[in-house]
């Protein structure tokens, strides 16, 4: 009978429109959640009876159904926290984290180190990402994110380079002279330097013209710091001569002596490398040291040794770098946080605890370095949160409960026909 058909076919769009209900109830209640993703119902129509059978056309629609649940990987708003181990992605993929139900995917990058040093998220998931090495360049081995280096081992000078200029005015022919290095060089400059223990001493480099375009160097220690010295005796560790051209580019750069011996323990026969650049002779410019007519000075000096120290502190960058920063001023890369990429986000199985889970219809994931191939940068110090617009949800409250509302009264006038047809007999 038409009537029972009609029934049931406002049935059909009750318990659609209830779905339905429960999908904008379930984005309003996550309006908060970090990295929540808003889904929305997706309905068919449903063909029961056609007239004229393969014919086509005057076909009776029985009702609707929930055909599919559509979540929309639209970008959430990036909000700073400035809480160190915050991270948001901006653009496609997600964390990837590691535990004992496997490995799922996330877009809530709320995380935190635990008692053992490992970066997790607040289920205590692992998250992974490529390893460091030992000099701090990353790799691409993925290894659950670690901070094993909370101390960092001294490490002894073993190369400083200079850029400076010396003047092409100053009066040539004086011979240095180590009793008395001040009076006997017409330029002198102090660096600190470290020895295998990490202690720091102090060099001085005396630079004395010996004859036009030609400078001899003599970096000096104290006599107190250095094995079998004395106090108030300085002792030459290292010598060498600068040669430069006519214009005033370093030509050739000779050393001689190169023997730093500090005392109290340290590694005896420590050797520096003095660079003061690419000289013409070896391919360069020639124009890192310089002899032009200007006061002499030295521009920058940097050297590789360091002092152990311990973290002080951590930090992320844009390409999901983490940074440990010690206590002795220097800074080094431990991992960087792995990204994964997929063909249809959207086929993702939902594992709750704002994770995912690989699919057949979802594809592999693709997991790689942050803004590579496609996949999204990282913010730090920043959570995505997520893309509930509270707006839009209560409108589309109004209208399924007025679309619930009307296939209720369908169901209300086919009840009152039924009760009519059952009323006949009476008549």
């Amino acid at each position: 009978m038409g009537i029972l058909a009609s029934m049931y076919t406002g049935i059909s769009g009750l318990q659609a429109q209830g779905e339905a209900l429960g999908i904008y109830g379930d984005n309003l209640a996550n309006a908060n959640t970090t990295g929540f993703k808003t889904s929305r119902p997706e309905f068919t129509d449903v063909i029961s009876k056609s007239l004229k059978g393969i014919l086509g056309g005057n076909q009776i629609g029985r009702g609707v159904r929930l055909n599919h649940i559509d979540p929309i990987f639209s970008q959430g708003s990036i909000v700073q926290t400035e809480r160190p181990t915050d991270l948001a992605i901006s653009g496609d993929g997600f964390f990837v984290v590691d535990g004992a139900e496997g490995r799922s995917f996330t877009r809530a990058g709320v995380f935190n180190f635990d008692k053992e040093g490992r970066m997790s998220n607040t289920d205590g998931m692992q998250v992974m990402g490529f390893q460091a090495d030992e000099n701090g360049m990353i790799t691409n081995k993925m290894e659950p994110i670690k901070l094993d280096r909370a101390v960092i081992d001294a490490k002894q000078t073993g190369k400083v380079t200079m850029s400076m200029n010396l003047d092409i005015r100053a009066d040539k022919g004086q011979d240095f002279n180590l009793e008395n290095p001040d009076k006997s060089s017409q330029y002198s400059n102090g660096l600190t330097v470290y020895d295998s223990a990490g202690n720091a001493h102090l060099v001085t480099v005396y630079f004395n013209k010996t004859d036009d375009g030609v400078w001899g160097w003599h970096a000096i220690t104290k006599g107190e710091e250095t094995a079998g010295g004395e106090k108030g005796k300085p002792v030459e560790s290292a010598n060498g001569v600068l040669k430069f051209s006519p214009d005033g580019r370093l030509q050739e750069s000779t050393v001689g002596k190169n023997e730093f011996n500090f005392n109290k323990g340290a590694r005896p026969g420590q050797k520096i490398n003095f660079d003061f650049g690419k000289t013409i002779a070896e391919g360069g410019t020639g124009l890192q040291s310089t002899q032009y007519g200007t006061n002499s000075d030295l521009y920058k000096h940097v050297q590789d040794g360091y002092t152990a120290g311990t973290v002080a502190g951590l930090s992320f960058s844009e390409d999901g770098t983490l940074s440990a920063i010690y206590t002795n001023g220097e800074t080094i890369n431990l991992a960087q946080v792995a990204v994964a990429k997929f063909e249809n986000n959207e086929a993702l199985f939902k594992a709750g605890q704002n994770r995912f889970r690989e699919s057949k219809n979802s594809g592999q994931a693709f997991i790689g370095k942050p803004g590579e191939g496609g996949r999204g940068r990282i913010s730090p110090k920043a959570m995505e949160s997520s893309t509930t617009d509270i707006a839009s949800e209560f409108i589309n409250l109004m209208t399924t409960q007025r679309t619930f509302q009307a296939n209720a009264k369908s169901v209300t006038v086919a009840d009152e026909l039924m009760q009519e047809v059952l009323n006949m007999r009476r008549q």
